[in-house]
């Protein structure tokens, strides 16, 4: 591993711990949104629900069969002017809302976005690091292995002359 990784890796060590104990400060403060934020929520939890798309589609339904039919047509009679005003003022309001909600849990996902980078490149490096290690051992073993083969060699070979000693002097091996 290079001196950059390595320093890398320890910045990230040192990082790492003080993120745990801001993460605790960090995590009461998320815990307890504004008034504000709370109500953005709620509103765009609401207003991006199948049930609110629903109850809203039945009624405006039901506000345009009431004015054609007669039930209010002294109320807003057939451009729905009163519909369409309605409709412009709530989303008017609306959009702002769920802006609002969204740009916060962004800031909440770009922080999880950024420490898990810092989790995936910490754990690439610790990763690399056993690699090296496991490397090291291997090659102590290697070592190890070969200094074993050349001691039964040379042992084989001293086994080998002693046989061979009497069998030159015209002897029978025992």
């Amino acid at each position: 591993m290079e001196p950059t990784e390595h320093d890398l890796l320890a910045d990230l060590r040192r990082a790492r711990r003080s993120l745990r104990l801001r993460a605790m400060d960090e995590l009461a403060t998320a815990a307890c949104p504004t008034a504000g934020q709370r109500i953005a929520d709620a509103v765009a939890d609401v207003m991006g629900s199948w049930t609110f798309i629903i109850i809203q589609s039945g009624i405006l339904f039901a506000w345009i069969v009431a004015n054609l039919v007669g039930a209010m047509k002294s109320l807003d009679p057939y451009p729905f002017i009163l519909l369409n005003l309605a409709l412009s003022l709530q989303a008017a309001y609306a959009a702002p809302v769920i802006m609002m909600s969204q740009n916060r849990q962004q800031g909440i996902d770009r922080k999880a976005a950024e420490n898990d980078y810092r989790i995936n490149v910490k754990a690439e490096l610790e990763i690399e690091l056993l690699h090296e290690k496991i490397d090291q051992l291997r090659e102590c073993e290697v070592l190890k292995l070969t200094e074993a083969v050349r001691m039964l060699t040379e042992l084989l070979e001293q086994s080998g002359l002693g046989a061979r000693e009497p069998d030159a002097e015209g002897g029978r091996p025992s």
